[in-house]
């Protein structure tokens, strides 16, 4: 039994993969899924994954999926102002699709922008496809929210599990090495509940919105 790395909870029931025989950890006080950390990627294993992506400009399909993250989520919350792309990759396509709109982005990502933003504070905060990576998420969130300015926005894009072993069991999510816990509206509201934040709005699929207090 492990605790859960969202909330703590002690009481997450495992199971193991039937054909990987990965064993992963179902929290039923967030919900939210995890890999059990023996079975996590190493930094080399993750590295070379990544730079398996071929995710460019010139891929037209990834640029009208991060356009349309851009409509769902930043456009309604912030007009202009100042925006960090947390985990952007070794091609940071969204920051040009940000800059484009008139907004002034940094990057960070610990493998291939590793920049340090910590002397500045965001309007706005951006992480596509990747918090599901994070071995650590609250300490990975709690990194993410400290460069929030009060009132600030925090948006992320994932994929929500259905809260269903069966389905997860073939999920092509979970089948990337890389994808180490999966979240549900519930995780993310207990993550906003621990972390001074108000949770402003998700789709139930893929994408939420978050408020940093003011306090």
């Amino acid at each position: 039994m492990k605790s859960c790395p969202i909330c703590d909870y002690r009481e997450t029931q495992a199971w193991t993969h039937p054909k990987r025989k990965t064993i992963y950890y179902q929290c039923p006080n967030c919900e939210a899924i995890f890999m059990d950390p023996q079975f996590f990627p190493t930094q080399a294993i993750e590295l070379k994954k990544y730079l398996e992506h071929h995710n460019d400009l010139d891929n037209e399909g990834y640029v009208n999926f991060l356009e349309n993250f851009i409509d769902s989520t930043v456009v309604p919350v912030l007009k202009s102002g100042h925006i960090l792309d947390y985990g952007s990759g070794p091609n940071p396509v969204l920051s040009v699709l940000l800059k484009r709109r008139g907004y002034s982005v940094d990057i960070y990502d610990p493998y291939f922008h590793q920049n340090d933003p910590s002397n500045k504070s965001y309007d706005l905060i951006t992480s596509t496809e990747v918090v599901e990576h994070f071995h650590n998420p609250r300490t990975s969130f709690e990194h993410m929210v400290q460069f929030l300015k009060p009132e600030g926005f925090l948006c992320i894009l994932t994929l929500f599990h259905k809260n269903d072993m069966h389905h997860f069991e073939d999920w092509f999510y979970q089948r990337d090495p890389t994808h180490v816990i999966f979240y549900r509206p519930k995780t993310l509201q207990v993550l906003a509940d621990i972390l001074n934040l108000e949770l402003i709005e998700h789709n139930d699929y893929r994408y939420a919105i978050f408020k940093k207090k003011n306090v």
